[in-house]
């Protein structure tokens, strides 16, 4: 069976319920230090995400993900150091399509516009030890995991300890049906 490949397109202030529809759900935001969401902290956030494409200089660049022109995620490449050209990559996907490769797809058109458009040395992403799926992804790509830092971030469950890993600009091998996001 042949995986459905995913579009990354530039956030817009339209696309905040399609966001809601994931930030809104307990188990979407399970590792992470906000939601679930209301209304008006998705939009805030939407609104933050689609103001940060006019920043001088750019350091965010936020995707939404389409499957069909259905939107089933997002993703973020966060510019941490133009001279020591680092970034970060992160990402989440609606639940409704977990294990189907959109979080892969995903993350692995940012790598390719970081490394590709951005011209980074660089990339490095986070998860929390207990998401074995994300942690799954970061590997597939060819990330190095470099640790398990203790205690980084405080959530609903008490603290979390995150997981780094990271990909070097000569390790990226780009598969020939990544292509960098729209927009």
């Amino acid at each position: 069976m042949r995986q459905r490949s995913v579009t990354l397109d530039r956030i817009t202030s339209e696309d905040w319920p399609a966001v809601h529809a994931w930030a809104c759900r307990a188990e979407a935001c399970r590792y992470q230090p906000w939601g679930p969401n209301a209304e008006h902290e998705t939009r805030e956030f939407v609104e933050g995400a689609v103001k940060a494409w006019s920043d001088s200089p750019q350091s965010r660049f936020c995707y939404v993900a389409r499957l069909g022109g259905d939107a089933v995620g997002m993703g973020e490449l966060h510019v941490r150091s133009d001279v020591q050209r680092q970034g970060e990559i992160s990402y989440i996907v609606h639940p409704r399509v977990w294990g189907q490769g959109i979080g892969t797809q995903i993350a692995r058109r940012l790598l390719t516009y970081g490394f590709g458009e951005l011209g980074l040395h660089r990339i490095h992403a986070t998860c929390d030890p207990r998401n074995v799926g994300s942690a799954r992804v970061l590997a597939k790509l060819g990330m190095t995991r470099e640790g398990h830092l203790r205690h980084t971030r405080l959530i609903r469950d008490g603290w979390r300890d995150s997981l780094v890993f990271s990909i070097l600009e000569e390790e990226w091998r780009p598969t020939g049906q990544s292509s960098a996001p729209t927009g």
